[in-house]
């Protein structure tokens, strides 16, 4: 089955099953992805994030709003992609450890050994991509296969981009999903572009919730710059999962409102086109609600974004003060003890 996107609610309308706290989290959680970013743009500007720097600017509500419909009492695990950095806020990741794995210092996840979000975690529930063309959807339905012959209650969400849905792994592993029935949820943000390559150079479909029906599993269509709107239809297709109903397939409308990385000028997107997903962006309409429900008050988000920005000062602080690991360590933890 497939379905139109799913809107938001009226932003005068409280959410009815989240409770106050729940939303400030949920505010802290996408302001903390945001405002990260923004430092580690800082720091790659001046030479010291090592590699690549991939932003989720305008995408965070998809990462936020989907990992945060996770239940960690379950064991409930994420493969995320490169935008997804506020799905691994939400499953437990710092600040302080990713600013070091970006740098590639010492006390990295990795010690220096691999960059941005590449490092896994599995008492926090999330693994590292080993490719972004997806190649996470089968290593996924393995962990879900595995899980359910443990009779073990886990969900698993997978991350993809829509240039990912067009590869040969994306259709491997939605059918396995869907034959074993797996415990699987997997969100395509479709934001547009694969890298430079439009949607509507790459598939022939116009909105890639179709495909589902090709695999004969659930699929929804959500507005993915609604933090709500995607919590709602995770929640949804988690609780079909768990309860033995298989595969949803997600795809998350948004957009990217930079270049596929911090090199990349993004000159082959319009203008217009820029322009008119600015007016949408994820964390100003979760601001707007909170405040027209009543939900929040100025100088509440305020004191959550001075707080943020605190701890922030110190983590850079102490990620450029940590040091470069020392080339002998390079050839530790090589091969199992």
């Amino acid at each position: 089955m497939s379905s139109e996107v799913v809107e938001s609610l009226p932003a005068t309308v409280p959410h009815p099953s989240l409770s106050r706290e729940q939303q400030h989290e949920i505010y802290h959680y996408l302001k903390l992805t945001r405002l990260l970013e923004e430092r580690l743009v800082n720091l790659y500007r001046q030479t010291k994030v090592v590699g690549g720097l991939y932003r989720s600017l305008g995408q965070e509500a998809t990462a936020v709003g989907s990992a945060y419909a996770l239940d960690k009492s379950h064991n409930d695990m994420i493969a995320p992609l490169i935008r997804d950095l506020g799905a691994m806020l939400v499953m437990g990741a710092t600040p302080r450890e990713l600013l070091l794995q970006y740098m590639a210092k010492r006390d990295s996840p990795t010690r220096g050994r691999d960059l941005q979000i590449h490092y896994a975690d599995l008492q926090r529930g999330f693994i590292g991509p080993i490719s972004h063309l997806g190649d996470m959807l089968p290593v996924m339905c393995g962990i879900a296969l595995g899980s359910r012959l443990r009779r073990e209650s886990r969900v698993c969400l997978v991350y993809m981009g829509d240039g990912a849905s067009s590869t040969g792994a994306f259709a491997e592993g939605m059918n396995f999903a869907a034959v074993q029935r797996l415990p699987v949820v997997v969100i395509v943000e479709n934001n547009g572009y694969a890298y430079s390559t439009p949607t509507s150079r790459q598939m022939a479909v116009e909105r890639i919730v179709d495909k589902a029906v090709g695999f004969g599993v659930r699929g929804e269509r959500v507005d993915g710059n609604d933090v709500l709107a995607v919590y709602d239809v995770t929640r949804r297709a988690v609780e079909h999962a768990r309860a033995g109903g298989g595969v949803t397939l997600i795809e998350a409308v948004t957009f990217r409102m930079k270049g596929h990385a911090e090199h990349d000028d993004q000159r082959y997107v319009p203008k217009e086109l820029l322009a008119a997903w600015a007016a949408k962006d994820p964390l100003q309409r979760y601001e707007r609600y909170l405040l027209e429900t009543g939900l929040a008050t100025s100088d509440e988000l305020e004191a959550i974004t001075q707080r943020i920005s605190r701890q922030l000062d110190d983590d850079v602080a102490f990620a450029e003060a940590n040091p470069m690991p020392e080339p002998a360590s390079a050839l530790l933890d090589v091969y199992a003890s």
